[in-house]
């Protein structure tokens, strides 16, 4: 259930629960807040480090007040007040109801609406847990938030706006979070086809048939061990007079066993996650009206899971791409940049203004950029820093990676146009992205975003617990958003 918010001047009587925001350069009754137990809370630890809560019980029938760390007070802004917000909502979980007075950090009334869409977007990220599973799962009662000061309807419309970015996070973490064996391809499309009717968008699902007529050779050679049947989604959100357009390809491998070139157990126990491309885009979908950009975006999301049976495709095949190019494949767990590659064939010959792709695409980049950084990468300088850009202002890392041309000879074949690998332990990522650039068309300004590192987390963090993150959500709104369209040259 989705937390509800509201905006109030003053902490209402049935809330039990209130969070008030301290910096870690102005610690003490000193700094502004003196009816705090200031002598309790330093030596309990409290440093106000962002993300760091501290509970002070109430007195006779005063609400208990959760001390939040902001950090310092000069870096305050939105991606500070959604942690904040998020580590608010864990450590009020078992109160039906909590105030919160956070946007008291925000000196000026004009970054106030901005920091009260994050402020949402964290408490409904840091309230989210996966449940679906669990026969008796703990109970978490939180359910209203109630932010307390001025602001009017700006801050009301913010926070509206930044509840829906956090469902639409959330629903791309269900996605991730769903085993393969139940979110199937036909159930990914289904789950488009549901954004859709919801929310007004138009949508295509190509079945079988349809995806060998349109020559979709990548996919179809990657589903040729399942006994699930392949799906390639289209969903467009298009505005009345809208000038410009926005592609989106995400990769939806449901499940990934490597195929021939079979998986470790352990390298296939999180391999549910391998579509954590196409949730993000899916995600976002669901919360674009809300962002209501005036820019065409259309989302391509190729689906198949990647099985091990008996006509599977062989090392040494060859297949043939949407856009003709052919493919040899000399491994068959590089299987993403397959289905990717039809998808951003079709793609291309939509001519939008900008492609931008989302992939869990190779291990390489976790080695690379760990699990909090995404590799960014892209034929286009001016997109690359427009994706750069809303990566930055919603908290979503990226790091960009050369397109080395030194190394596109990794991927000569001596049979097929391409080969599927690069050269073992060399480059992989920027090879991957090399690969993809193959199958977009001439001259379209296009962007790679590698995210098989920051789509799943092992551990809980301040916005995540473990298991599917979201990540892309929030950056895809924020582009669409503010989209424009780049240079050609």
């Amino acid at each position: 259930m989705s937390l509800s918010f509201e905006l109030a001047k003053d902490l209402p009587e049935d809330v039990s629960v209130v969070a008030v925001p301290i910096f870690s350069d102005q610690l003490g009754p000193e700094a502004g807040s003196p009816d705090l137990d200031w002598a309790h809370l330093v030596g309990s630890g409290c440093k106000g480090t962002l993300g760091q809560v501290f509970s002070l019980p109430g007195v006779d029938d005063a609400p208990t007040t959760l001390v939040v760390g902001m950090g310092p007070s000069a870096d305050v802004g939105p991606d500070q007040v959604r942690r904040a917000g998020a580590a608010v909502a864990r450590a009020a979980k078992r109160y039906p109801a909590a105030g919160v007075r956070l946007l008291e950090a925000i000196a000026e009334p004009a970054r106030r609406p901005a920091a009260a869409q994050a402020l949402a977007e964290g408490m409904v990220l840091g309230s989210y847990r996966f449940t679906t599973y669990k026969s008796e799962p703990d109970p978490q009662p939180l359910e209203r938030v109630v932010v307390v000061g001025g602001g009017g309807a700006r801050l009301v419309a913010a926070l509206e706006l930044g509840s829906r970015v956090g469902d639409g996070v959330v629903l791309a973490r269900d996605l991730v979070n769903t085993p393969g064996g139940e979110l199937t391809p036909s159930a990914l499309a289904q789950a488009a086809v549901e954004i859709a009717e919801q929310d007004g968008l138009q949508v295509s699902v190509l079945t079988t048939d349809e995806i060998v007529a349109a020559g979709l050779g990548g996919l179809l050679g990657v589903n040729r061990g399942s006994e699930q049947p392949a799906r390639f989604i289209e969903l467009c959100y298009s505005p009345a007079g809208a000038r410009l357009s926005l592609a989106l390809v995400g990769k939806g491998i449901t499940f990934d066993s490597g195929g021939l070139s079979l998986k470790t157990a352990a390298g296939m126990t999180n391999m549910k996650n391998d579509m954590g491309g196409a949730a993000a885009i899916l995600g976002a979908m669901s919360a674009i009206s809300a962002v209501a950009p005036k820019v065409k975006v259309t989302a391509y999301i190729p689906s198949t899971d990647n099985m091990t049976g008996g006509d599977a495709t062989r090392v040494g095949d060859v297949l043939r791409i949407r856009n003709g190019k052919t493919v040899e494949v000399l491994n068959t767990d590089a299987e993403g940049r397959l289905v990717l590659a039809d998808a951003l064939s079709m793609a291309s010959e939509a001519a939008p203004d900008a492609i931008l792709d989302l992939a869990t695409l190779t291990g390489a980049v976790e080695v690379a950029l760990g699990g909090k950084v995404a590799g960014l990468m892209g034929s286009n300088p001016a997109w690359v820093e427009q994706v750069a850009d809303a990566a930055a202002k919603t908290g979503e890392r990226v790091w960009e990676l050369p397109l080395i041309e030194d190394y596109r000879t990794h991927i000569d074949s001596e049979v097929a146009d391409l080969k599927n690998i690069g050269k073992p332990g060399s480059a992989g990522t920027i090879v991957a992205g090399l690969f993809l650039r193959e199958f977009v068309g001439e001259g379209i300004p296009w962007a790679h975003l590698d995210i098989a590192g920051t789509a799943w987390t092992e551990a809980d963090d301040v916005e995540s617990t473990r298991g599917g993150t979201g990540y892309g959500v929030r950056l895809l709104l924020e582009l669409a958003r503010t989209f424009k369209r780049p240079s050609r040259r």
